[in-house]
């Protein structure tokens, strides 16, 4: 297997075409990268802003140049040497009538060839969760009609844009009804044709001849006979509900609370091949080099796809999958895979970057402020019980009919109840039991999670029936059912409740609440970030290493400042109150309380300190407000507290609005030179922080993925705000800059930093690949400031120092403290590496010997990457 040296991840969509990305090629090559890792390329539904409801699995997106442009995508990586990493989705597709597929199964129900692709319970019809009312009365608004649908030839059920095609059978009352020759015809072929023919045949009839204006005028008329409408609703194979009616009642697995995203069964050998037929075609023509696979913890049997995946693509093509560790948590070791896409090395970023004294001055401040709100993990049994109760109510409640089914002796109230608690307490996102005894770790978390669901069970017999489902200690379908189906539930109960709920509600410090992070812990400072190093050396070493994903909750950048709160927690704390009391005026009284409350301010001005324009210009308050706005009303609604995505209070989220709008008023003089000037050590110290983090992502085990555009600073909010268009123009001018470190920007010196540690890692790719990883000792009265480890590979090896710990230590305009700061502060160094040396980012000399001076290497630069000579 050729392994990546570094990813560069690309989304595609919202103006990236693979002609666009070809005209990257050359920067990325010069930059460092060996891959483009590109985000779905295949066709998903029109407008789809980023790829991953694919409507056809087996075709690349015409919207993005086709199979043409991505041929001539491959040919430039593969003239400059460079490989490709897709990302592709085996989980879901789009519940959509442009998937083929999809549509069949509307058509034609169990009768069709692709109904047992998706995960469907066929014990009732098809539900399709999108009318913004109850059936009936959607129906009398005169909401529901039956036309034509142009593009495919069919008649349809339409519901304003949506077009639903009817099965064979209403082709004959319908053309019953109309005195329309055309009607007819497709009525009379509609009884005698099945599958693709079927579109085929249809469209053929309505194109060849006829008044297809007079058949659209007749339909219409008769729409206007509203039992007719309902009885051929009820004729289909499927039925409209009101979207609000999923959570409770959905006969399809979906992607999280996504109906939009039906699940697949790609457990299914046949479906598994027909869902990867261009991929493995892609691999085999040596077209791709290796594979992302999206949310594993969604798929029915992990292993069992990850080994036929392994078998099909063969053993040199690189596969990472998408999945977030929890803390001590492991990947599977049968797994047949490189790595994860690296959430956990964040998590091991904020052991460093945050200051444990700090983070307890931020919590006797918030906790005065959010009040009950404080208490993480009080909050997290609120949300994940909100997740199993309510939003995924629907997926609990057919676990509790299978098992009552297996268990008839026990009540049903009972096992509801047990297997709520059980899904409350889980705390990873699920095991992967399939068919065999659970792994030694698997066994592990069910006895963690039996132990806290017990505890607040008065009767525990329910609880011990589901655990030995889970357990797999009973045969037959309906209990292997329950294994699996439970597994796929408490991903995303885990998931909503911690990551679009939780993180949203306690906001005690917002550089913690990231994918895969733990905000309630004590920050475990070098030590803990070294030893996290050596495992991922031991267990994962070319799994990526993320600093930024498409996924996270903020810009990497934004993160790396927000660490500094922590530092200058008295600081920011007191600030937020006399802020509070500066836009005093700006609270709206509303009958449930003032708006926004105490603990959603606090939160605004954490995340307005994150994205805050070092020149910030009181003219142009127009994009950054926009932005701003939009963040405060997804942050309100995913809290779930007084707004919802399903129960919207628009008058709360407008004054939510207009606090937050207010924050960036061009009128608001008093408070924006204030917050100016509080910022500025912040914005400094998270600068440092940025090209620290920088350097460990490039430096520590596993391969560093760099974030379209985070090569320079990126200070996004979360989706969509992270996936607005890069400009790359200004990345390649920078990166044409010659001169000293001291004359660059600061963002065009962490490209520099980048460039010049991809670079390293192509020249030594076995010293990163393989070498091992080595914390070395700092002593001084500054050692707390610095964290230093080298990598070493046979007589090869690398030093890392970088600065933790910086804010009010720097001058405005320096990114690095002085000698005098640093004091004797000093790196020990093994004698195996006594030698000559020089650094990489400055090119100064570094004498031999068992030390390092702390101030001589970075009393005039950010960072260290020292090599022999």
């Amino acid at each position: 297997m050729t392994l990546p040296t570094a990813t560069y991840r690309i989304q595609f969509r919202n103006g990236m075409t693979f002609d666009r990305a070809c005209d990257l090629v050359p920067y990325l090559k010069t930059l460092g990268i060996s891959h483009l890792y590109a985000s779905p390329i295949f066709t998903a539904v029109s407008g789809s802003t980023h790829g991953y409801d694919v409507t056809d699995a087996n075709e690349i997106d015409p919207a993005l140049g086709g199979r043409a442009g991505f041929e001539r995508l491959t040919e430039s990586l593969a003239s400059s040497g460079m490989g490709l990493i897709l990302d592709i989705v085996p989980n879901h597709m789009a519940a959509s009538p442009e998937n083929g597929w999809w549509r069949d199964v509307l058509i034609f129900g169990r009768q069709g060839a692709y109904f047992s692709h998706f995960d469907i319970d066929w014990s009732e019809p098809l539900t399709l969760p999108q009318l913004g009312q109850d059936f009936e009365g959607a129906l009398a608004n005169g909401e529901l009609r039956i036309t034509l649908d142009q593009t495919h030839g069919n008649f349809s059920f339409g519901y304003f844009e949506t077009l639903l095609p009817l099965n064979p059978t209403s082709y004959g009352a319908i053309a019953n009804r109309l005195d329309d020759p055309v009607a007819t015809r497709m009525a009379e072929a509609a009884a005698v044709t099945s599958g693709e023919n079927f579109n085929r045949a249809m469209r053929d009839i309505l194109f060849e001849g006829g008044d297809r204006a007079a058949l659209r005028q007749k339909l219409d008329d008769v729409s206007a006979d509203r039992d007719f409408v309902r009885s051929l609703h009820e004729g289909q194979h499927w039925r409209l509900t009101h979207w609000k009616q999923a959570a409770r009642h959905l006969s399809y697995r979906r992607f999280f609370e996504v109906t939009g995203l039906v699940g697949i069964r790609v457990e299914d050998p046949t479906v598994f091949e027909e869902m990867h037929r261009l991929v493995i075609e892609l691999v085999r023509h040596g077209k791709v080099q290796g594979l992302r696979i999206d949310h594993v913890d969604g798929l029915a049997e992990p292993k069992a796809y990850f080994d036929r995946l392994r078998e099909a693509v063969g053993p040199d093509t690189y596969i990472v999958v998408e999945k977030i560790l929890g803390a001590s948590e492991v990947l599977p070791e049968r797994w047949p895979v490189a790595g994860t896409t690296g959430y956990e090395f964040i998590a091991a970023l904020s052991e460093l970057f945050i200051d444990g004294g700090g983070l307890r001055i931020l919590d006797d401040a918030y906790r005065s402020v959010a009040g009950e709100t404080a208490d993480l993990e009080e909050g997290r049994r609120i949300a994940k019980r909100l997740m199993v109760e309510r939003n995924f109510a629907g997926e609990t409640d057919r676990l509790v009919s299978i098992a009552a089914g297996i268990f008839p002796e026990v009540k049903r109230d009972e096992i509801a109840t047990a297997l709520s608690e059980l899904l409350i307490a889980f705390p990873v996102y699920r095991t992967y039991g399939d068919g065999g005894p659970l792994s030694w770790q698997d066994s592990a978390v069910l006895a963690a999670t039996a132990s806290q669901a017990m505890a607040r069970l008065d009767d525990r017999r329910a609880c011990d029936h589901v655990l030995k489902l889970l357990e797999g200690k009973v045969e037959g379908d309906a209990a292997h059912e329950f294994r699996i189906r439970f597994q796929q539930l408490s991903g995303p109960v885990m998931a909503k409740a911690t990551e679009d709920t939780l993180f949203y509600r306690y906001n005690r410090l917002l550089a913690a609440n990231e994918v895969g992070g733990e905000p309630g812990k004590a920050p475990g400072g070098p030590e803990e970030f070294h030893r996290r190093m050596a495992e991922r050396a031991r267990l994962q070493p070319h799994g990526l290493s993320a600093s930024a994903t498409h996924d996270t909750k903020r810009g990497e950048d934004a993160r790396a400042r927000l660490y500094a709160l922590s530092e200058g927690a008295d600081v920011f704390a007191q600030a937020v109150e006399r802020w509070r009391d500066m836009n005093r005026p700006w609270l709206k009284d509303l009958p449930e309380g003032a708006a926004p409350e105490p603990n959603v301010e606090w939160m605004l001005y954490q995340a307005l300190a994150g994205i805050w324009p070092e020149d910030f210009d009181r003219g142009r308050t127009e994009e950054l407000r926009e932005r701003f706005t939009d963040y405060a009303v997804k942050a309100v609604r995913e809290a779930k507290l007084r707004s919802d995505w399903t129960e919207q209070d628009a008058a709360y989220e407008e004054a939510v609005t207009t606090y937050a709008a207010a924050l960036v008023s061009p009128d608001n003089d008093v408070f924006l030179e204030d917050f100016e000037r509080v910022l500025q050590p912040f914005i400094a110290a998270g600068y440092l922080n940025s090209l620290s983090q920088t350097l460990l992502k490039l430096t520590a085990p596993g391969i560093p993925d760099i974030y379209q555009g985070a090569e320079g600073f990126d200070f996004s909010l979360v989706d969509p705000d992270n996936r607005r268009p890069v400009d790359h123009e200004r990345l390649k001018a920078w990166l044409d800059e010659a001169g000293p470190i001291a004359k660059l920007q600061a963002a065009a010196l962490k490209q520099r930093i980048v460039g010049i540690g991809l670079q390293l890692r192509q020249r030594h790719a076995d010293l990163f690949a393989r070498g091992d990883y080595l914390p070395l000792k700092v002593t001084g009265n500054r050692r707390d400031h610095v964290l230093a480890f080298a990598r070493v590979h046979k007589s090869d090896f690398a030093i890392i120092a970088a600065p933790r710990l910086m804010f009010g230590w720097l001058d405005p305009g320096v990114l690095f403290a002085g000698p005098e700061f640093w004091e004797d502060t000093a790196i020990a160094v093994p004698s195996p590496l006594h030698g000559l040396k020089a650094d990489l980012v400055t090119g100064k000399m570094i004498e031999p010997g068992g030390s390092i001076s702390v101030a001589a290497l970075l009393g005039s630069q950010p960072v260290g990457l020292i090599t022999p000579i």
